[in-house]
């Protein structure tokens, strides 16, 4: 019997995913550890980050994307486990040098990015260490396989672990980054008086978020500052609806898959998601500001038609779209 590989994943700290994705192997009975590589758990490392890279960026001073620092860490990661198979998420930030201590271990490189390819700072002679490409776009998919470079297509997920009691408000969610497309919707909504908040630092007013994301205005839309996943679960859960906005994406988002996963409505921007859910039945969708706007009114007055929505999202999403379900995928790489 063929014995299972030493997995490490190597991923970004972004709000714990990493633990999802490992819970999603293990459940498959593989055996994984993670490097977080670009994790900053102290203030004097958050704060150089912030004078080193994010200040020069907004003089508009471009620097390189790649990190001795966090390459060399990531090196003394491999070497400690000493993977048969490697996955980078995103990893625009690691150097060439894991290349060389990977491929003297004779480990599987794989690479799985959750952006749209044009967003990171790859180039095409990065990725071609890799031996395969993953990606939540269909679009760069479709373009690296026209080159000759097979690429699964992986959307992303959601992880059943992760479904706390809903926090009940009668304001419609949005939580995350503020995007112009997404701005501007939210401002309808708070114009068409529908109880909206938007909740994340790019909203905030308070004086800390104003400095950490270098602004100094906030759009006129009722805000809270950032919260952690789980307590963004709790309360899209707990909401009427969470509204899910793509911007300049043919990938689908976090949310996508998330506000179903704990029992959430979605109102989403996008007649595509048909792929996963049903329009209609697992999930509304809109394609205007009005209909958004009546979509939210709807939520918020017939609890019959949110509740029914509520069970058969949820339900979907544990069938087919659990970090579990992408792990199986994934594996089938060096199966």
């Amino acid at each position: 019997m063929k014995a299972s590989p030493r997995i490490l994943l190597v991923s970004p700290f972004f709000h714990h995913y990493w633990r999802s994705i490992e819970a999603g192997f293990r459940a498959l009975g593989f055996e994984i550890a993670t490097h977080a590589y670009d994790h900053r758990p102290g203030i004097p490392d958050k704060l150089a980050h912030k004078v080193v890279h994010e200040l020069p960026l907004k003089l508009g001073v471009r620097r390189g994307s790649i990190s001795s620092a966090v390459t060399a860490r990531t090196v003394g990661a491999i070497r400690h486990v000493k993977p048969d198979v490697t996955i980078v998420v995103r990893g625009d930030q690691l150097g060439e040098e894991i290349f060389d201590e990977l491929d003297r271990l004779g480990s599987k490189k794989i690479i799985w990015l959750w952006d749209e390819v044009r967003r990171t700072n790859h180039s095409d002679r990065l990725l071609a260490h890799y031996d395969h490409l993953i990606s939540y776009s269909p679009a760069d998919a479709a373009r690296f396989i026209a080159a000759g470079r097979p690429c699964l297509h992986l959307p992303n997920a959601f992880d059943p672990a992760m479904s706390p009691a809903p926090r009940h408000t009668n304001e419609i969610v949005f939580i995350g980054a503020r995007y112009p497309r997404r701005e501007q919707l939210l401002i309808h909504l708070a114009r068409s008086d529908v109880q909206v908040r938007a909740y994340g630092r790019d909203w905030s007013r308070h004086p800390v978020d104003l400095a950490r994301t270098w602004q100094t205005r906030r759009p006129a839309v009722p805000s809270a500052r950032d919260i952690d996943r789980m307590e963004g679960y709790a309360l899209t859960a707990g909401a009427p609806a969470a509204i899910n906005i793509h911007d300049d994406q043919d990938g689908f988002t976090m949310k996508t898959f998330e506000v179903p996963g704990v029992g959430g409505v979605q109102l989403i921007d996008r007649d595509d998601v048909s792929e996963y859910y049903d329009p209609g039945t697992e999930v509304a969708v809109f394609h205007s500001a009005d209909e958004l706007v009546e979509l939210c009114e709807r939520a918020i007055c017939d609890d019959r038609w949110g509740d029914a929505m509520r069970a058969a999202g949820r339900k979907r999403t544990l069938a087919e779209h659990t970090w579990a379900h992408r792990a199986a995928k994934v594996a089938e790489l060096w199966a």
